[in-house]
C-alpha cells in the first residue's frame, strides 16, 4: 500500500530532518515508527500528507506517487492524519468537529454518520459540547473519530497517548486494533508509550538520523529482549 524509498525531506531549504528514508507498509498492516525525538518520525507524517516538502526521492500510496500533493489531495486519496496535540476545533461542538472529517472527502455523504458515535460513546454524550471543553482523553478520542469517519484507508497517529489518563490510551488501543482487525484498517503509529505499541503493532520500525536504522516482525520478543529499546530508545 505504502512504499517510500530513500525520501530527504525537511523544513527549511537545505535541511535533511528526513535523509534517506525508506519504508514499506503492506494493506492491513500496524506499523509503528518509534525513536528519540527528533529523529524525524513527526517530520515523515507530515511529509506524507503534504505538510512538509519533499525533495528527493519518491513516496508511492496505492499504486500512485503522491510526493508533493497537498493536504486534502492525501484526504481524498484516504489518508487520515490524528496529528500530535489533537489540534481539535476547540470552539466547535463534537458534532461539528467530526464533521470536518467529512468535509475533507466531498464523495461521501456530508454528514456525520451514526457508527461514529459507537467507536467511543462517550462522544454520544457530549455531541453538543464544545471539544476545547472535554478532558485531553476525550479531544484524542474526537481527533481519532474524526479521522475515521474519512474512512480511510490509511491512518496516521502521532503520539495518540500523549498527555492521556492510562485507562483511556487503553480504550484507544483496544478500539483501533479491533477496527484494524475486523476491517483491513492500515495504521502507522508514532508513540512512545511501549504498553501501547507492543498491544496494537505487528512491526516496529526504530529511526536514527532521519532513517530507519532497525526493524523487526516479533514485535512480542521486545518484552522478553528489549535491548533495541534501549539501543534506539533510551536517552
Amino acid at each position: 500500500m505504502l512504499n517510500v524509498n530513500n525520501v530527504v525531506a525537511g523544513y527549511l531549504a537545505g535541511s535533511r530532518v528526513l535523509d534517506g528514508f525508506s519504508l514499506q507498509i503492506a494493506a492491513g498492516e500496524v506499523v509503528a515508527l518509534l525513536g528519540r525525538n527528533g529523529m524525524g518520525k513527526t517530520t515523515f507524517l507530515k511529509a506524507l500528507m503534504g505538510h512538509v516538502g519533499v525533495t528527493e526521492g519518491s513516496v508511492n500510496f496505492a499504486g500512485e506517487e503522491v510526493a508533493g500533493r497537498k493536504p486534502y489531495e492525501m484526504a481524498r486519496r484516504g489518508v487520515a492524519y490524528v496529528p500530535q496535540g489533537r489540534e481539535i476545533f476547540s470552539d466547535f461542538t463534537v458534532e461539528e468537529n467530526l464533521l470536518m472529517g467529512v468535509l475533507g472527502r466531498p464523495d461521501l455523504p456530508q454528514k456525520v454518520p451514526d457508527w461514529a458515535y459507537e467507536i467511543f460513546p462517550i462522544l454520544q454524550e457530549r455531541r453538543k459540547q464544545r471539544g476545547g471543553s472535554m478532558s485531553g482523553g476525550q479531544q484524542q478520542q474526537l481527533a481519532i473519530v474524526r479521522a475515521l469517519v474519512s474512512q480511510p484507508k490509511l491512518l496516521l497517529l502521532d503520539e495518540p497517548s500523549e498527555g492521556i489518563q492510562p485507562n483511556i490510551v487503553q480504550d484507544i488501543g483496544r478500539v483501533l486494533g479491533q477496527i484494524a482487525k475486523e476491517q483491513g484498517l492500515t495504521i502507522l503509529l508514532v508513540e512512545q508509550n511501549m504498553e501501547l505499541v507492543l498491544g496494537m503493532a505487528q512491526r516496529c520500525l526504530f529511526m536514527e538520523n532521519g532513517a530507519i536504522a532497525y526493524e523487526t516482525d516479533q514485535v512480542q520478543q521486545l518484552r522478553t529482549d528489549p535491548a533495541p529499546i534501549h539501543r534506539y530508545l533510551s536517552v
